[in-house]
């Protein structure tokens, strides 16, 4: 067995004692973290060179203490994309790809108007930008450390960050039945939810917790598509699998909304709700 793999198969160990939920995996990418090379191409290296050995103990050490894997490697995959993450933004998950899939798919007109609402790293609202290159796009948020990682992931893009509140009543007027495609993934988890040590002790609270009920940020953002989409518009909004029948309320309660459908992720789990603007009178 090659130094390599011997490596690797301690970390595997070490990681697994420790309680992570994919110990092979992340030892196999911290391994090729630092190799330079993809994880695929692992088989392909025969012996790491220079600080090999110490610079992985401590990467798998710091996995370990439950350290996100993205945090180590200082980047997260999302679809198509790789983006910039670390300490004070919330990493963008595979559950959230299944909004980005259902959005592409609309169909929508020439030079769209698109909006995703707490963007945190950008995720949805580049991958929206990839699939409408003609596009406007607008990417708001208002952690001053996420947008950092926003506007870092995508400069040389043509999505426009924007710094703002989505609770704050009237905001940005000049959208009113202007936006084509409307999406979020915002902090939806009830505040009483127990977290992996992951989740609850490295991303931002604000990007996780939507108060006692899940739904304190989801609320405002139903009131804003209202005014914001164009008849007949299209919006998606993530939210906790626990709250599915609530969110599907919200959209029925506020009147404006017709096609609520209550849609699930890649494995099965209640994950968004979809809905389209009615057309105003």
């Amino acid at each position: 067995m090659t130094r390599l793999r011997q490596a690797i198969e301690a970390a595997t160990a070490r990681l697994a004692a420790a309680g992570v939920a994919s110990p092979r995996i992340d030892a196999e990418l911290l391994a090729a973290h630092i190799v330079g090379v993809d994880r695929s191409r692992l088989m392909f290296v025969d012996e790491p060179g220079g600080r090999f050995e110490q610079d992985y103990d401590e990467l798998v050490a710091a996995r370990s203490r439950r350290i996100p894997l993205q945090h180590l490697v200082g980047t997260a995959p999302f679809g198509p994309l790789t983006l910039a993450v670390g300490p004070g933004v919330f990493i963008p998950r595979p559950e959230t790809e299944a909004l980005l899939e259902w959005a592409c798919a609309q169909r929508l007109p020439d030079n769209p108007l698109i909006v995703d609402l707490c963007t945190g790293s950008g995720a949805l609202a580049l991958g929206l930008a990839a699939r409408w290159p003609d596009a406007r796009v607008l990417a708001v948020e208002n952690s001053s450390a996420a947008l950092e990682f926003a506007r870092r992931n995508a400069a040389g893009t043509p999505v426009e960050i924007v710094e703002a509140d989505v609770t704050t009543p009237g905001l940005l007027a000049e959208l009113d039945a202007r936006v084509d495609l409307l999406v979020s993934n915002p902090p939806y988890i009830p505040e009483a939810a127990i977290l992996e040590p992951e989740v609850a002790e490295h991303d931002p609270a604000a990007a996780l917790f939507g108060g006692p009920d899940g739904m304190s940020v989801i609320r405002p953002i139903v009131t804003l598509a209202a005014r914001w989409l164009r008849d007949g518009a299209p919006c998606g909004i993530e939210h906790d699998d626990t709250t599915s029948e609530l969110c599907v309320g919200t959209f029925a309660d506020d009147g404006h909304f017709t096609g609520v459908t209550a849609r699930r992720d890649l494995a099965g789990r209640p994950r968004f709700v979809t809905a389209t603007r009615i057309a105003r009178s």
